[in-house]
């Protein structure tokens, strides 16, 4: 197999854990030419893309296979590298795509920033909050949430409670 086939594979299954690797939706075939770079923005566009996606397509097909794909790439080659000669754009745009993976970009990751790390310190906690949570840190759950009436006779939230004949 060759590397652009590998390329093609890898970007056919990119985000479908049902694809075969040997069908490439418009969502991939688009991905894939944005990231290997054959996509610039100015000569070929992601209209030009959709456009020459859908003219190689089989009617009514929603994907492309590797043969399919070649013929896309025989048809944006010329837009993208106008200065050559079609089998030189041709090299020129698998030599772009040969080796790539699909790239993570714009991927949300979970991170723990400085200000992460103080808000949900139980330690610094005051007031209510507090209650919440025991000396190590573990919440109580409803113990820590949920009013327990003291029917002592001291007033709500007293924390001195049995005190009043210790200090009279």
């Amino acid at each position: 197999m060759s590397e652009l086939e590998k390329a093609f594979r890898k970007f056919a299954t990119y985000g479908d854990t049902a694809a075969t690797g040997n069908d490439m939706t418009c969502k991939n075939f688009s991905k894939l030419c944005k990231d290997c770079g054959v996509m610039d923005g100015k000569a070929v566009t992601s209209t030009d893309v959709d456009i020459v996606f859908n003219k190689v397509k089989t009617k009514g097909a929603r994907t492309i296979n590797f043969a399919e794909f070649q013929q896309s790439m025989k048809e944006l080659c010329g837009k993208r590298f106008k200065s050559k000669s079609p089998e030189e754009a041709l090299q020129a745009v698998y030599a772009l795509i040969e080796g790539k993976d699909p790239a993570n970009v714009g991927v949300t990751k979970a991170t723990a920033v400085g200000g992460v790390e103080r808000l949900t310190d139980t330690s610094k906690y005051t007031g209510s909050h507090k209650e919440r949570f025991d000396e190590s840190g573990k919440g109580k759950g409803l113990a820590g949430r949920e009013e327990q009436t003291d029917n002592s006779g001291y007033v709500g939230a007293y924390k001195g409670s049995g005190s009043y004949d210790k200090t009279h």
